[in-house]
């Protein structure tokens, strides 16, 4: 995705307003039928919009958690995944950021990038 164009910034708001009807953590593009790499995440207190994301670096140290999704309702599943991550992404304004997660802020992100890679929870079974 080159551009952050008016379109973009509607369905962040869309997508926005379906994870708070949800009372979710996090929406990706591919959830709402749309194959662009794109999210939603909350970290840091806030949701977040995430294009074009990557992690560059992820701790060896991991821990097991049920997760859930809102693509799969009433399906729990334990996934192990690294608890730190350094994510590189452009924000909804086409800035680069860079962060360092920790915790359930670095599973959330690490959940909905799945999402943009064609992975749900149930593939962790």
């Amino acid at each position: 995705m080159d551009q952050i164009t008016k379109d973009l910034k509607k369905t962040l708001k869309d997508m926005r307003d379906t994870v708070v009807d949800a009372q979710g953590l996090g929406l990706a593009a591919p959830q709402v039928g749309i194959s662009k790499r794109f999210c939603l995440a909350q970290f840091g207190g806030s949701m977040q919009a995430l294009i074009n994301p990557n992690i560059l670096s992820s701790s060896a140290e991991t821990d097991i958690m049920e997760e859930g999704c809102l693509s799969l309702p009433k399906i729990g599943v334990n996934v192990e995944r690294p608890i730190e991550i350094t994510l590189r992404y452009q924000d909804e304004h086409g800035t680069e950021q860079e962060r360092h997660l920790r915790g359930l802020d670095a599973r959330v992100v690490q959940h909905e990038l799945d999402h943009l890679d064609g992975v749900l929870i149930v593939d962790y079974t």
